[in-house]
């Protein structure tokens, strides 16, 4: 049985950078979108290589649409340089073996605000149907 932590949505001034991508990834993993939404500023804006989106309710609908084929995240590293977050993690879908992945985040007061992803997607697609 895997252990999970209990989100707790905290003042925006009181989340270290660290802390709101830890919320954002446990938050998709469980399917807690109101947790995950809790750390996406108004205009945070994201691109990777199946899509962009800008705004927290475009960024919000696309991970829901994500999660739908994920069954796990691993995540194996996380770093932190400042309000940047690089987080190195193993996503686990129903339609491609894992595929590793690697996140970079910026974080201003408490919010996520950009994040840039990048992974071979060709698994994903060819497992798609697409």
């Amino acid at each position: 049985m895997t252990a999970r932590r209990t989100l707790t949505v905290m003042n925006a001034t009181q989340i270290r950078p660290a802390d709101a991508l830890a919320t954002y990834f446990e938050a998709w993993r469980t399917k807690d979108f109101g947790a995950l939404r809790s750390v996406l500023a108004d205009g945070v804006t994201f691109h990777g290589p199946l899509g962009t989106a800008d705004g927290a309710d475009g960024c919000q609908r696309s991970l829901e649409r994500l999660a739908q084929i994920t069954t796990d995240i691993a995540i194996t590293k996380t770093f932190v340089d400042g309000p940047d977050v690089l987080t190195w993690f193993e996503l686990h879908t129903t339609i491609a073996p894992p595929t590793q992945v690697a996140n970079w985040s910026r974080v201003e007061d408490g919010k996520i605000v950009r994040i840039r992803v990048t992974f071979d997607p060709r698994e994903m697609v060819a497992g798609s149907g697409n």
